[in-house]
């Protein structure tokens, strides 16, 4: 998978919280973060599709695009190549590191060791 650049994955970012979207509606989300125009925004759809980040429907009159991966595929991607690039593939470092650096919240903490008794079980 490509990496896509900060702007790309704000657009993504887009697309996996409202799902497919025409440019136009693209565009009205992505410029209340960021000052962005219109022909900016299309034109980094464009790139992402030759890209293989989003899928064009070319069906309509306004084009509309959605991302080729889900968001729980691409957090895992790419967690797997920081894990690789930065941690040297460890996990145990890239999850003591992670903890450390934020405070877990108590729900996060009890998903989190509910998961390590699913793994320690064999379920994942």
């Amino acid at each position: 998978m490509p990496k896509p650049t900060e702007g790309e994955l704000a657009i993504l970012s887009v697309l996996w919280r409202r799902g497919p979207r025409t440019v136009r509606e693209i565009y009205s989300e992505f410029n209340e973060t960021r000052e962005t125009g219109y022909t900016t925004v299309l034109k980094m759809l464009q790139i992402m599709a030759e890209k293989g980040l989003v899928m064009r429907d070319e069906t309509q009159k306004c084009h509309v695009y959605q991302a080729a991966l889900a968001q729980s595929d691409a957090q895992r991607w790419f967690l797997g190549d920081l894990m690789d690039r930065v941690f040297n593939g460890s996990a145990h470092r890239l999850v003591l590191q992670a903890l450390s650096t934020k405070k877990a919240s108590a729900v996060e903490l009890a998903e989190i060791r509910k998961l390590i008794d699913e793994i320690e079980k064999g379920g994942k």
